[in-house]
């Protein structure tokens, strides 16, 4: 692990809450209230937490439920680039509580798998305004602790784990924030310096399963091919018997 963990960014504000609905929902109803200035949101319980597509996110006491209330400046598509933004921040903070990296993959678009299993995800919701984005609320979500049941979960999903049960830490959940948001700001100013870029090469060196057949499932449009890459603009790439494709939004399911 180490020794001296690195600083809270400047300028981001940090609240801990003992329970809410949902962080994200608060983090809306900051950004409604008229805050400008970046903030982390901690519920040490959330009593609705939901995942992608309002699935919802069943958070026992001692795992990590965080959001991140931001207020980009970017278009739209490039403001959704920070689900990676986020993931490789997620992977780096994981390294440097447990201090080892075996086993940690991410998988696209926005989970992060420890040992084949789905340990943390990542929700990113947004306001409009004039056509662009008036805040972003990146939510994070870490099996610490414990993991959901498999029978509370969607038919093919991956099966989930926690952190403690897979490597035998048992970090807190303010600990865990304490580690995550200096390492989310180190890759966010990395992305508004130089683009997706070096994101998307970070990224790629950490992928689960790149080079591998996977199937990504697009609406009711089902796709086999080999994992090849990420596009410019975070798309998966697959090569399938037909060519080429590639999946801007859709859920990937391993073999």
């Amino acid at each position: 692990m180490s020794s001296k963990p690195p600083v809270w960014p400047e300028g981001v504000g940090r609240q801990i809450l003992a329970t809410v609905d949902s962080t994200n929902d608060e983090a809306a109803r900051l950004a409604a209230s008229g805050r400008r200035n970046p903030c982390w949101i901690l519920a040490l319980e959330q009593t609705r937490g939901r995942g992608r597509r309002g699935r919802a996110w069943i958070a026992p006491p001692g795992n990590f439920s965080a959001t991140l209330l931001m207020f980009p400046t970017e278009p739209p598509a490039q403001v959704a680039l920070r689900s990676f933004v986020a993931a490789l921040a997620l992977h780096d903070a994981l390294v440097a509580v447990t201090g080892r990296s075996a086993g940690l993959g991410l998988k696209w678009p926005n989970d992060v798998l420890l040992n084949g299993g789905k340990l943390a995800g990542i929700l990113l919701e947004s306001g409009s305004a004039a056509g662009g984005v008036s805040h972003l609320s990146v939510g994070i979500a870490v099996n610490l602790l414990a993991a959901p049941a498999q029978d509370q979960l969607e038919p093919g999903a991956v099966p989930p784990v926690s952190l403690l049960s897979q490597t035998g830490v048992r970090v807190r959940p303010e600990a865990f924030l304490e580690a995550l948001a200096p390492r989310f700001a180190r890759y966010e100013q990395q992305f508004v310096t130089c683009g997706f870029a070096p994101i998307r090469s970070a990224w790629l060196a950490r992928a689960a399963r790149l080079g591998e057949t996977i199937t990504a499932r697009c609406g009711q449009e089902s796709l086999s091919g080999r994992f090849e890459t990420l596009d410019e603009r975070g798309a998966l790439v697959l090569h399938t018997a037909q060519g080429r494709r590639r999946i801007s939004a859709g859920e990937v399911f391993f073999q």
